[in-house]
């Protein structure tokens, strides 16, 4: 059997500091006097610290950036309030960091439209991670729509004057029509765009109810696939002429008060008081 040896030490003895390696403290040169870190660090690596093309501001730079946390702004305006250097001098430096690919800037656009500046922070250029998408969930893409596209409407008339109002009582009327006939149920765009023509005929002295009766008068028995370009056409081509000009009604004659003759007192009418027709001595007749 083995015998127990009474030398042997209980347990592996640690390597007394400066017995077997003693630290040495170099003749020149920067001396380290480092402590562990265990809370409020971050993680550098030498090929920034000691990057050969990146300047000391770009440098600093990303040290700061690498070290804020998710969702912090780091945008030009706000390096600058942080740090003395301008705008002009930061902006460099970011282009520094954005070419050797230690910073990534895009635009994107946010749920509520506005366009922002994402900024990603990469700690070690060239690595096949990601960063997450903190603006929005993607979306997704809708299907391709193979329907036919829809034929364009032919063109209407349009009005000399097209008042707000005048618009409005044309898309009413239109979409009035298919009280008349079922088959003339127009969509909003398509009454939009017929409105126009409607007016015009209105504006050259045809009532609502007149238009209404040219255009759901003498309609095709066959079902009417495309009312609205049905409406359009005949818009265009029943277009009724312009009324015929009228020659504005002549001033009414003034009317004089009536009024007491001096001479005789009989009634006339003139401008001022005085004397009548017949009394009036200045006339040529009784001159």
């Amino acid at each position: 059997m083995d015998t127990e040896n009474p030398s042997a030490p209980p347990r592996a003895q640690s390597r007394i500091p400066g017995k077997n390696h003693p630290r040495r403290h170099p003749h020149s040169g920067v001396v380290h006097d480092n402590a562990r870190h265990t809370t409020r660090f971050t993680v550098i690596g030498n090929h920034l610290a000691q990057h050969p093309e990146l300047s000391g501001l770009a440098i600093g730079l990303a040290v700061y950036i690498q070290s804020l946390p998710a969702g912090a702004p780091a945008d030009i305006k706000t390096l600058a309030a942080r740090f003395p250097e301008g705008t002009t001098r930061i902006a460099a430096a970011l282009r520094e960091l954005e070419a050797h690919g230690y910073l990534r800037r895009t635009r994107v656009r946010t749920e509520t439209g506005r366009i922002v500046t994402r900024t990603v922070s990469c700690n070690q250029p060239g690595h096949q991670g990601t960063a997450p998408d903190t603006t929005r969930p993607p979306t997704r893409r809708p299907a391709p729509d193979n329907r036919p596209p829809r034929k364009k409407l032919p063109l209407v008339p349009r009005p000399t004057n097209p008042f707000p109002s005048l618009l409005q009582t044309a898309t009413d009327l239109l979409a009035g029509l298919r009280r008349e006939d079922p088959r003339l149920l127009l969509s909003a765009s398509d009454a939009e765009h017929l409105a126009p023509g409607v007016a015009a005929w209105m504006e050259r002295d045809l009532t609502p109810t007149a238009v209404r009766h040219a255009l759901t008068t003498n309609l095709p028995q066959e079902p009417l696939y495309r009312p609205a370009a049905f409406l359009a056409h005949r818009l265009a081509e029943q277009l009724p002429p312009p009324p015929p000009f009228r020659a504005p009604a002549p001033p009414p004659a003034v009317r004089h008060p009536l009024r007491n003759c001096d001479g005789c007192d009989r009634g006339f009418r003139d401008p001022g008081p005085g004397r009548c027709h017949d009394c009036r001595s200045d006339l040529p007749e009784f001159a």
